[in-house]
């Protein structure tokens, strides 16, 4: 029998759960759906709405979830990865966990996952433990509705436990390949496996090749789909001081105008038209409810998302944006163009090995004026020498700058600012790449 170790503190419950392997995958379901068996099927207690996609999920994840409280309904919200401490990962009414919660729940668990770990050949993984604990948290609150992201393509993800009933799909684009497939179709078809019988499918705009197995399918699954451009969409934006001010179809057919969301980029607005749908499809139990339209402009008032597009230091201005691929760098760089008036533009980039770093690069060099390259803690973080050969085919010798440790390039960064400010005008700094990358610049740059 394995030993069981209970937890005296936070920190050894967030070490006992590193010690699970924090990047480790499984792509099937057994061992979860054994370890919640044994915890009585916490799952099953809570309505649930389960967000994949390959961009906006945590955005759209916090859009939903901040639309269902409005609504009188008490949630919880499970996102992956995290940017400062695990507990952000499981939230209930907004909030996070506090340390003291998640050491309880953890320390419910582990015996049960001890018991587990004995019946099958691979331990359950971190990402297994820590949505078992999420699941437990919410069943214990109680929650009315959980609004879980998924962590990885769909079907074989462990959160795939849940059948939801309304399946959310963002836009989806090639990424995670090793795992998805080397292609749209593939990718689409591995998400699609969220959607369950009878369920709701609300999706965001797809490509042709990505919509097609969400179509198949809702056939196969007696699904109904809800789709933009066709069921609801976003009819109108405009930037604004602080955001942008948006008017939304519903599946209802009823319009939502003048909602203010103080967040930046078209792909922010486009997650806003889907959590709305999502939320409208919800509440009607599968009929879209046309909402109170006071209502769901107070929720996307105070709608924030951390690290996308997140302004944390000004003078010069310092941004930090989660963007891991080309399709999300993408919305980024067309983001920038259109809301920010920088003249001078100084990226701060560490990305992931596996990532298509290369494409990331040539996405970011027409809006660079300098780059610094440099890595992330992560032991999947590409190394800085590694990336100085692949910025070399896209950047002037004179525009790159190399800093294997994060601090050293964000100070790099800044003083290429500053000096920009004072021969040019209007300077700011962007650090991007990778969600890790992010997190570490989270916790140099933004105190509580």
């Amino acid at each position: 029998m394995t030993s069981v170790h209970i937890a005296q503190n936070f920190r050894e419950a967030d070490e006992a759960l590193q010690a699970r392997g924090f990047t480790r995958w499984n792509f099937d379901l057994d061992r979860i759906l054994a370890l919640l068996e044994l915890m009585g099927d916490p799952q099953r207690s809570f309505r649930a709405v389960h967000v994949t996609g390959t961009n906006g999920k945590t955005s759209t994840a916090r859009m939903i979830e901040m639309l269902l409280r409005a609504h009188g309904l008490r949630t919880g919200r499970y996102t992956s990865p995290h940017l400062d401490s695990v507990t952000e990962r499981v939230t209930i009414d907004g909030d996070p966990v506090s340390q003291e919660r998640f050491t309880q729940l953890y320390n419910e668990i582990a015996p049960l996952a001890a018991m587990v770990d004995e019946q099958f050949e691979e331990s359950l993984t971190y990402f297994e433990m820590t949505t078992a604990l999420a699941f437990a948290g919410f069943a214990d609150a109680p929650v009315d509705v959980a609004v879980v992201e998924v962590g990885l393509g769909g079907e074989t993800d462990a959160t795939n436990v849940l059948s939801a009933e309304v399946a959310v799909t963002t836009p989806i684009d090639m990424d995670h390949m090793q795992w998805l497939g080397d292609s749209l179709e593939s990718i689409a078809t591995m998400k699609a496996g969220i959607i369950h019988e009878g369920a709701s499918l609300v999706t965001a705009s797809q490509p042709r090749d990505a919509m097609i197995p969400l179509v198949e399918r809702c056939h196969e699954r007696g699904a109904s789909l809800v789709a933009q451009g066709r069921v609801f969409d976003l009819v109108e934006r405009d930037v604004a001081f602080g955001g942008q001010q948006l008017t939304i179809t519903g599946p209802s057919k009823s319009t939502y105008e003048g909602i203010f969301l103080p967040l930046h980029g078209p792909f922010q607005a486009q997650n806003a038209a889907v959590a709305l749908a999502a939320t409208e499809v919800l509440l009607g139990a599968g009929e879209p409810k046309a909402l109170d339209a006071d209502v769901v402009g107070e929720a996307f008032s105070q709608m924030t998302s951390p690290g996308r597009l997140e302004r944390v230091r000004t003078a010069p201005a310092v941004l930090l944006d989660a963007a891991h691929n080309p399709a999300s760098i993408r919305a980024l760089v067309e983001a920038l163009s259109e809301e920010f008036s920088f003249r001078r533009l100084i990226v701060v980039f560490g990305a992931f090995a596996d990532k298509d770093v290369s494409g990331m690069l040539e996405l970011l060099e027409p809006v660079c004026d300098h780059i610094v390259l440099t890595e992330s803690l992560s032991d999947r973080a590409l190394p800085t020498a590694t990336l100085e050969r692949l910025a070399a085919e896209v950047f002037d010798e004179d525009r790159v700058t190399a800093a294997a440790h994060l601090p050293d390039a964000i100070e790099a960064a800044v003083t290429l600012a500053e000096e920009g400010e004072a021969a040019y005008g209007g300077a700011g700094v962007l650090v991007t790449g990778s969600v890790y990358t992010i997190s570490e610049a989270r916790k140099l740059l933004v105190r509580d």
